[in-house]
């Protein structure tokens, strides 16, 4: 097996692969829960589990605004008011402002039940949003599990809901996943998300990133696009740009809880290394970056695989590479005649990338942080046998 988060090459003993043959068949984890759990946590497998009837809280944190969220087929509902101008009614109200993190935690706090949806109050459940989320939580090594996060719609769809409806941050895309940092699902927001009650928000976090910072401090949280809840999103231009400053500005918090998991580039180091060659006009030593690298790895893959993994796989990271430049090293980039290549994009995917790599720069000026504008660790072929 070949894959995962680390990427890594798994050979299988001779009854590993006869279970795997048989969950592929259809057959239930029965006796094989090492195995399958190894294969879960490394992300080479994902879980089908069964329904689990639970009662649920809800937990609806806001400021200056009525939650959307109506008629909820829930046990209980929390509407914690962080301290609005003009009250919220029947919300347990908060005397001061402490922002999402303690408004969250002050509702958690009050949950009567084992298990607890958090609910933005720009957020409206989608027809039967919850079965699946509450199906995961029959694993009980399971504390955190995040629905897809999908655009409300509207009348008039422009430019920007169109944008928003393809490249939101907020919706991590349509397969499941472990959510691992540098993963196919590095992180979820706080939008929604169904917690065990125990789970406590980081209130030090008063401007943002204490969605991504938890679920990156908690050892199992999963990813379930089966279960969407629909986000308002900022479609007005000026709110857009501002709010995708804001989101590059919680980088740095979040790096100093945990460094080295907000860096760009998170590439093998020969792709780095190829892509630097043609930043410097050599494209020869590049292609021979490429072939060293695809010699190495038919060592242990056959050749047709080292290939795709060395050739084609650098050409997919084209795009991080690319990404890296117009967003977390722009100011860099635009002084290099070929890095502004990566500039090459449609008008708001640029103004995206700008707008996060701006909020990136200030929140490092402001915690006083390097580390969310160094490259990320390289990535290299691990080994394990199951």
């Amino acid at each position: 097996m070949l894959g995962g988060e680390p990427f890594q090459l798994v050979r299988l003993q001779p009854e590993s692969a006869a279970r795997i043959r048989a969950w592929e068949a259809g057959e239930p984890v029965g006796d094989g829960g090492a195995l399958a759990r190894a294969l879960v946590m490394a992300n080479l497998a994902q879980p089908i589990p069964p329904p689990l009837r639970a009662k649920v809280s809800v937990v609806i944190p806001t400021r200056d605004r009525i939650p959307l969220a109506r008629d909820l087929d829930v046990d209980e509902v929390i509407v914690v008011d962080d301290a609005s101008a003009t009250p919220i009614p029947n919300a347990l109200r908060r005397a001061t402002r402490g922002g999402a993190a303690a408004a969250r935690n002050d509702g958690l706090k009050r949950a009567r039940n084992e298990l607890v949806v958090l609910l933005d109050s720009d957020t409206v459940p989608q027809p039967g949003w919850l079965e699946p989320l509450l199906a995961h939580f029959n694993d009980p090594e399971v504390d955190v599990v995040a629905p897809r996060i999908v655009p409300r719609e509207v009348e008039r769809p422009g430019r920007l809901t169109s944008y928003e409806a393809r490249r939101s941050p907020l919706d991590r895309g349509p397969d499941g996943a472990r959510v691992v940092p540098y993963g196919r699902v590095p992180f979820v927001p706080g939008a929604a998300l169904l917690v065990r009650n125990h789970v406590r928000f980081d209130e030090t976090f008063t401007r943002g990133g204490e969605d991504v910072e938890l679920v990156w401090r908690t050892p199992y949280v999963r990813y379930e696009p089966a279960a969407r809840v629909a986000h308002d999103h900022r479609t007005e231009p000026r709110a857009w740009l501002a709010r995708r400053v804001y989101y590059g500005r919680t980088a740095a918090q979040i790096a100093t809880r945990h460094p080295g998991h907000a860096r760009p580039l998170h590439v093998s180091p020969w792709t780095t290394a190829a892509y630097a060659a043609l930043l410097t006009r050599h494209p020869h030593t590049a292609a021979a970056i490429l072939a060293t690298a695809t010699a190495l790895l038919a060592r242990d893959v056959p050749p047709r695989t080292a290939i795709e993994l060395a050739t084609v796989g650098s050409l997919k990271s084209g795009r991080v590479v690319a990404d890296a430049l117009s967003r977390h090293w722009w100011p860099l980039a635009l002084l290099h005649p070929r890095a502004r290549l990566a500039f090459v994009k449609s008008p708001l995917a640029l103004a995206d990338d700008l707008a996060y790599g701006t909020g990136v720069w200030l929140g490092c000026l402001q915690h006083r942080t390097l580390d969310p504008l160094l490259p990320a660790r390289g990535w290299k072929l691990v080994h394990r046998r199951l």
